[in-house]
């Protein structure tokens, strides 16, 4: 088998060990299914969505691919086991988790032939999973989204790799077919990349917003938590580096408004979202406040991604936009990673 087939393609039934992240206001069907033809595992990033509009893009990826494809579910969400029965019912591939989900729900997915992989951002949570029973983990490090702590890849990599028997996805810093090769190296079966994907003619993120991205270096990235008191990466900009000088009371207006407009645009009712709010709370050790201010993330990223506001909003990326100068289509980018790839082997041996 070749070096650059690897355990991942079987499980996930892809052509490349390549994976396309689940981005909220990002990942659409057009996105997912765009990887999906080009040989990768799209992911559909469902927690944007209400359930009935997560029903719609599942039938408008199937409308684009006959690929196999995955679903990024929120594993705290009050309807997460709906949307696991959805995922089942209508027969997708991979089920991804930015958060552990529970063992019950594992086991739930997996009895019906659903591939569970959750997200990670240290060894005794990569245990802990693999322990539950899922069948892959991605390991991110900190050069990625900021969600997982700041142990850069190269050494969160090969703590996972040697701590766990299933197959590991590496992300956080990848973009090309040397990182792929590098990856590999580490004893990991495959990438994961969102900011690459983000960047993409493929992509329906604005013209203007990419621009903001690939003009941006590798120092043009923070790491905050102004925005909701859990840390992430985002693109510095002005109104950033202001979230950072304002105080939690003053911000809290804007989240009540970005509560009530994320509501609206969700569907839920009030009721819930503090049920999730509570759950998020008690996953992330969040204060009362802070639940509130919970709002501000997607909200202020869908302005940007989607209202092209980048001067009101935030970009959520990895440190690697700095490496990134082009929009290729999807195929070209994975045709490009997997040459790129198969020359470095080549240039090694």
């Amino acid at each position: 088998m070749s070096a650059l087939r690897t355990p991942i393609c079987e499980l996930f039934g892809v052509r490349y060990p390549i994976v396309q992240t689940g981005m909220g206001w990002v990942s659409d069907a057009q996105l997912t299914a765009a990887t999906a033809n080009a040989g990768g595992l799209g992911i559909l990033a469902s927690a944007t969505l209400s359930y009935e509009e997560l029903v719609t893009a599942v039938a408008d990826v199937r409308k684009l691919t006959d690929a196999p494809f995955g679903v990024n579910l929120r594993a705290d969400a009050p309807d997460a086991a709906k949307r696991a029965d959805l995922l089942i019912r209508e027969g997708v591939r991979v089920a991804s988790f930015a958060l552990a989900p529970k063992p019950e729900l594992i086991e739930r997915l997996k009895a019906a032939g659903v591939v569970v992989v959750p997200s990670v951002g240290a060894r005794r949570h990569a245990e802990k999973v693999a322990a539950w029973g899922v069948d892959a983990v991605v390991v991110q490090g900190g050069e990625g989204g900021g969600h997982t702590g700041p142990v850069p890849t190269s050494l969160l990599l090969p703590q996972v790799v040697d701590a766990v028997d299933i197959p590991v996805i590496a992300a956080g810093g990848f973009f090309d077919g040397r990182g792929l090769v590098a990856a590999l190296a580490y004893g990991a079966a495959g990438i994961a990349m969102g900011t690459r994907f983000l960047l993409t003619s493929d992509s329906p993120v604005g013209a203007a917003v990419k621009q903001r991205y690939l003009d941006a270096t590798v120092t043009d990235t923070v790491v905050t938590a102004a925005l909701d008191g859990v840390p992430q990466r985002v693109l510095r900009t002005p109104f950033v580096d202001g979230l950072g000088e304002t105080g939690a009371l003053r911000r809290l207006p804007r989240a009540v408004r970005n509560a009530q407009a994320l509501r609206k645009l969700s569907g839920r009712s009030w009721l819930s979202m503090l049920r999730e709010g509570r759950a998020m709370r008690g996953s992330h050790d969040l204060r009362l406040g802070q639940l509130v201010l919970a709002a501000n993330t997607p909200m202020l990223i869908r302005a940007a991604m989607v209202d092209g506001r980048a001067d009101a909003g935030v970009m959520a990326t990895g440190q690697v936009a700095g490496l990134i100068d082009d929009l290729p289509s999807c195929a070209e980018l994975i045709e490009r990673i997997m040459a790129e790839a198969a020359d470095t082997l080549k240039r090694l041996a």
